[in-house]
């Protein structure tokens, strides 16, 4: 999840270095991202929020990159994947014989972020006894070491990130309400993949590119079934689910053509049969394809555009984001206008 770039801005030009590895202009994403615009600058704590593989880490940089500690540290802790028992010491520190095993002293990780941005990914998953020490750095700015009565201050920026619901881990006693409550100071929530399909096929397009150059293979085309199989499926592991199947689809690539990497029967369970009954010529684009697979929707859902059953919800589109979709296709709903001669056929605007 860490290599999905798309554009690169001067590092001296603060101003313009903010998304800069961060694909996509769906409405979900862009709203994410205004809200991470806004909070940057600021010194304040930020939670990100957000299914697995939904790409936390990558804003936690973004916010890093944007703020006034840029050039300063950017560390990071996945608290799920370091034991319990050594959890404490990958944050604080601690002094030489402090614990069995404890052969020299060790600098934590809100010790090594000084001055700089501390990244807590899976921050729901700290225990219980280690919370209050979590919420008096935060607060205070000071900690001591394993086996130290020395304080140490501190001049940090938090961000933390969590796939787990921290409000129902309160009600349940699990996490201290007054730990959340300091966490949750500016609240970002990062859409998952089912909710920013419009942005896949750029996503799908960059992964090819980067495995691609990676293996070197040459994939010159992504045939419009692929990328429909891609645009359709649920994406329960988001775009690192993503990532990984793009990397598949490039080892089983001939020909320079993109194989669809999901498995026969779930794509036929997936894809509409609208679509799947069609056959597309070799030459057809993508945004060919796109605009194919909009019209046949809006005709099974008798263009109807909103609500429930409409084709914006088919298609797994917000309504404002299909019809920016239609005009710029030229995509108008036909209609039969009577005039003084009881016929006519014109296109009425969306």
């Amino acid at each position: 999840m860490a290599d999905y770039a798309a554009v690169t801005y001067p590092a001296a030009d603060q101003a313009e270095r903010r998304f800069e590895r961060i694909i996509g202009n769906s409405a979900a994403l862009e709203s994410a991202l205004e809200q991470v615009e806004q909070v940057a600058p600021t010194d304040s704590t930020v939670l990100i929020e957000g299914e697995t593989g939904t790409g936390k880490e990558l804003i936690a940089h973004a916010i890093h990159n944007a703020s006034q500690r840029f050039g300063r540290p950017f560390i990071k802790l996945n608290c799920a994947a370091i034991p319990l028992d050594l959890l404490e010491s990958e944050l604080f520190g601690h002094e030489k014989g402090a614990f069995t095993g404890a052969i020299a002293q060790k600098i934590g990780r809100f010790e090594m972020a000084d001055k700089g941005t501390l990244f807590l990914d899976e921050v729901g998953d700290i225990p219980p006894a280690l919370q209050p020490k979590l919420l008096r750095v935060l607060q205070e700015q000071e900690f001591e070491r394993l086996g130290s009565g020395r304080t140490h201050k501190v001049d940090v920026r938090l961000v933390a990130a969590t796939n787990r619901d921290l409000v129902k881990m309160v009600t349940r006693g699990q996490f201290r309400s007054d730990l959340y409550y300091r966490l949750n100071v500016f609240p970002v929530s990062l859409p998952s993949l089912r909710e920013r399909r419009e942005d896949i096929p750029a996503l799908v397009t960059h992964f090819v590119k980067m495995f691609s150059r990676r293996m070197g293979k040459q994939v010159e085309s992504i045939p419009p079934e692929t990328m429909a199989a891609f645009q359709w499926y649920s994406w329960p592991g988001n775009i690192r689910e993503l990532q990984n199947l793009v990397e598949r689809a490039v080892i089983l690539s001939r020909d320079g053509v993109l194989p669809n990497p999901l498995h026969k029967k779930q794509t036929e369970l997936m894809i509409p049969s609208l679509y799947r009954t069609q056959t597309f010529p070799a030459s057809m684009t993508l945004e060919d394809s796109d605009r194919a697979l909009i019209v046949e929707t809006l005709e099974q859902a008798g263009w109807i555009v909103g609500g429930p059953r409409g084709a914006a919800a088919k298609l797994g589109l917000k309504r404002t984001t299909l019809l920016a979709k239609m005009r710029r296709m030229g995509i108008f709903r036909p209609i039969l206008q009577e005039g003084t001669d009881g016929s006519g056929i014109a296109p009425e605007t969306i």
